[in-house]
């Protein structure tokens, strides 16, 4: 079947994706007001990959994010769906982002720890935390393996979850490998913060976020105290 639309495209890259899923027909649909609905009507509606990372309830971030045949990630759908998770993700000053964030059900994740941001952070979070700078890198069908099962316990947020934040257990050390940008084989090991992040990062491509993880306890709206003055 002709795939028309540049998201159709992007799905047509992944393998054994047969157009099933929480993102058709039958999953769950809120009503939009009436001045919106018209003018979703009027004006072409915006398509995945988004320009904006996607809040908890896009169907997207609770699928398993399919594989991306890797005979075609040299195509132009690949490339700027690729291209456009690293605009967003620096545009929002994040750490990582996933395809799914933007709408994509696709095994695709960036990271990047850049140092002006790693120097935001008061020295004394960055030693406990084990925060260290990565230059930009990005997955395409990553596997990852637990290198140090050991947990720490340090606060996590999401741009899908905007405006909270909680505790999160995660495995002090991983190893990912997948293909890069340009189709090559990659494997990088990595601890502590960054290891994180990957965690985090694989999370969503299952369609896990961290509040399924969290210490239900520390969930904190980061504007509490803003609110009660």
């Amino acid at each position: 079947m002709a795939m028309g639309r540049p998201w159709e495209k992007l799905l047509a890259l992944a393998r054994g994706c047969g157009g099933t899923g929480p993102w058709v027909a039958g999953s769950p649909a809120l009503r939009r007001p009436w001045a919106r609905a018209v003018r979703r009507w009027l004006l072409r509606p915006p398509e995945p990959p988004y320009k904006h990372v996607c809040q908890v309830g896009e169907p997207a971030l609770r699928a398993v994010a399919a594989p991306v045949d890797p005979a075609r990630l040299a195509e132009p759908e690949a490339q700027a769906l690729i291209a456009r998770l690293v605009r967003v993700m620096r545009a929002q000053g994040a750490v990582g982002l996933s395809a799914p964030q933007l709408g994509v059900p696709l095994q695709v994740l960036a990271v990047e720890f850049p140092e002006r941001l790693l120097d935001s952070y008061p020295l004394a979070v960055r030693q406990a935390r084990r925060m260290a700078p990565c230059p930009l890198r990005v997955f395409v069908n990553p596997r990852m393996r637990v290198l140090d099962a050991g947990l720490d316990s340090f606060p996590e947020g999401c741009l899908s979850v905007a405006g909270f934040v909680a505790c999160v257990p995660r495995c002090r050390a991983v190893q990912i490998e997948g293909l890069n940008e340009n189709g090559e084989s990659v494997v990088w090991q990595a601890s502590g913060w960054l290891a994180r992040i990957i965690q985090h990062e694989m999370d969503h491509l299952q369609g896990c976020l961290f509040i399924d993880k969290m210490d239900s306890k520390t969930f904190t709206n980061v504007r509490w105290m803003e609110v009660n003055d």
